[in-house]
């Protein structure tokens, strides 16, 4: 079924409990998203289920606030219950994300909940030492959230035993796929419990997530809301033709403003060499990039969070883990290749039913080859010529935004968060 909007709801009216709706108030969340009143009911029923979103639809909350709710009905039914740290405590829950940036986003949402109600999360991702995460698996958890390498690396080593998992989670699991890691996902889930529950969430159904779908969902729950493959009605597209060696003044000139910013580089190269170029321009820019190690990236990433800087520059693969709500203006400074890849980038905006804006510069030569992209993704949208001073530059005027393509139904179109 298609998400519809919903008035006059509360997570209470849900079946979530008073300390987690407490919590999701204290996370800014008063009253549900689409995505989350279709889905937490029936996540707290115990089913599976397959959620089609665009990212920015509220899915966090709509798994992770009735699996905390879940957890904590079980201890009650056991006569246990949380607040207490049991050495060895093996985890009942398991999310699996694409990349750490995501999977620390994630839990920045969920801790908070679960902590309401006395349960303890804990992250498992690469990219730094295993020790510290090693010593809150053996201090006992209750949720797992991490990637799938470093999660396989630890139930191998019998650091990680998932043998009391009751819900598992996949988010993105189109990405996960993209990035190689379908059979890893795959073999953990197979370490989970037969009839456990498991909610998977992707904004594709290609062929990996299919998989996935068929061998481990039983007779799930289907919800979706504007999927990533599809535009989303609050962004304004707009496609600027410029000379290519004012390109990186042109992008100066887009990001002197206030309001966060995105923009998006081929290269790690351009990515730095922009940064600077800004950064001499005087507006405060960081890069996010595979050629930073994991502690420069988190940083990074939480300097535009915090609003400490208003202006990332990142690459595709990088931007897969920037999940901001308030990120009102995306530049592609190098236009993309893939109609996928340009909603993806799109889907950085626009998010949490706010308005949004994605700027692409290209040079004259590229106009056919973007026109067709375009087509694919089903944007319609006019190409400018720009000339660096241009007044449109300094000010881009109000966001204007209009209804997708036709082949969007009504319900795909209705304004997410």
């Amino acid at each position: 079924m298609a998400a519809e909007a919903v008035d006059g709801i509360r997570f209470a009216d849900l079946g979530l409990g008073g300390n987690i709706v407490r919590a999701l108030s204290d996370l800014g969340a008063e009253s549900p998203f689409p995505i989350q009143a279709a889905t937490i009911p029936v996540v707290l029923e115990g089913r599976d289920v397959l959620g089609r979103g665009r990212t920015g639809s509220g899915k966090t909350i709509a798994f992770g606030a009735p699996t905390v709710e879940r957890l904590m009905q079980d201890w009650a039914a056991s006569g246990k219950s949380g607040g207490k740290r049991q050495m060895g405590r093996k985890p009942r829950a398991l999310i699996l994300a694409p990349t750490r940036e995501l999977a620390l986003q994630i839990d920045r949402t969920v801790q908070p909940l679960a902590q309401s109600v006395g349960l303890f999360t804990t992250q498992i991702y690469g990219g730094v030492p295993q020790g510290r995460q090693v010593g809150a698996l053996q201090r006992g958890v209750d949720i797992v959230i991490g990637t799938p390498g470093r999660i396989e690396d630890l139930i191998e080593q019998g650091r990680l035993d998932l043998s009391e998992v009751k819900v598992t989670v996949l988010d993105e699991a189109d990405h996960m796929c993209d990035l190689g890691f379908l059979e890893p996902v795959q073999r953990i889930l197979r370490r989970t419990p037969e009839g456990s529950q498991r909610l998977l969430f992707s904004a594709t159904l290609d062929t990996g997530v299919a998989a996935l779908v068929d061998e481990f969902l039983v007779d799930p729950a289907v919800h979706e809301v504007a999927g990533e493959d599809q535009a989303s009605s609050t962004i304004e597209h707009r496609v600027f033709v410029i000379d290519n060696r004012d390109k990186r003044d042109i992008v100066a000139s887009l990001a002197d403003r206030n309001g966060k910013t995105l923009i998006f580089s081929r290269t790690r190269a351009f990515a730095e060499d922009l940064t600077m170029h800004l950064e001499d321009a005087g507006i405060f820019a960081v890069a996010l990039h595979g050629d930073l190690n994991q502690a420069k990236r988190t940083r990074n990433l939480q300097q535009l969070t915090s609003g400490r800087v208003d202006v990332l520059v990142a690459t595709d693969v990088a931007a897969r883990g920037i999940h901001v709500d308030d990120i009102d203006l995306v530049i592609q400074a190098d236009a993309p290749d893939e109609y996928k890849t340009y909603l993806h980038r799109a889907g950085r905006t626009g998010r949490a039913g706010r308005e949004g804006r994605v700027v692409t510069l290209i040079p004259r030569n590229r106009q056919r080859r973007l026109a067709d992209l375009l087509g694919r993704a089903e944007i319609e949208v006019d190409f400018e010529d720009v000339r660096l001073g241009d007044e449109l530059l300094a000010d881009l005027g109000p966001i204007r935004t209009a209804a997708p393509a036709a082949s969007a139904s009504a319900d795909e179109d209705a304004p997410v968060a």
